[in-house]
């Protein structure tokens, strides 16, 4: 749902020249900013990694519930392939700007008794030390889906339908916890362009940052 709302930011900013989208299946965009791989393994990117060069940023929105999972099935999604893309990236393009989503109440600590809260911390940690010319860590909490996006996952578009109509209250009485897909595109954007004050930004941050992208609205 996020990578959704991400590229649609992409497509519609002007200053956007050129977008990579990278994954298992295709995203069912049409777009001449875009071109797409449809990659299997992702945890080995050998076989593409031509492909990989000459990139401003990363925007990383792949992620999963745990609900359900291990520990070592969820590390292997969250934190393996996540290093893999990221450890990639890094030796191509020196200077590139790595954005990850990760999500409120993470833990850095990487010792809490949340299984998820401690591999997303270890996940962060990991990224933060690797040589980017910047990396930032988003950490929303409820994020609001707009322009027809939908979650991919059952139990999220439950909840969305149920709660659709006062999502936007309680977006504007409480900006700490609640956002929107186009809200934390645009973040991205302006974090790639301009930088940040901080490398981890938790919802209320996310929702500060003014979106200057000039582009007509759809």
């Amino acid at each position: 749902m996020v990578g959704q709302g991400v590229l649609r930011e992409c497509l519609l900013d002007r200053d956007v020249q050129d977008v990579l989208s990278i994954g298992r299946t295709a995203t069912g965009y049409h777009h001449q900013k875009l071109r797409e791989l449809v990659h299997n393994d992702l945890l080995d990117f050998t076989s593409i990694q031509s492909e990989l060069s000459g990139f401003d940023a990363c925007f990383f929105c792949l992620g999963v519930s745990s609900a359900g999972m291990t520990e070592a099935s969820y590390a292997r999604v969250t934190y393996d392939i996540t290093l893999a893309v990221a450890e990639t990236l890094v030796r191509l393009n020196p200077g590139l700007t790595f954005i990850y989503v990760s999500g409120a109440g993470t833990d850095t600590s990487e010792r809490g008794r949340n299984m998820w809260a401690r591999v997303k911390g270890r996940t962060e940690n990991a990224l933060l030390r690797l040589p980017f010319g910047a990396a930032y860590m988003l950490r929303p909490g409820v994020i609001q889906p707009l322009h027809g996006i939908k979650s991919k996952t059952k139990l999220y578009r439950i909840f969305y339908a149920i709660t659709g109509l006062i999502l936007p209250i309680l977006r504007a009485a409480f900006p700490m916890y609640v956002t929107t897909t186009e809200q934390v595109g645009c973040a991205m954007l302006e974090l790639a362009r301009h930088g940040g004050l901080k490398p981890v930004l938790e919802s209320r941050d996310i929702n500060a940052i003014h979106c200057s992208r000039s582009a007509l609205s759809v």
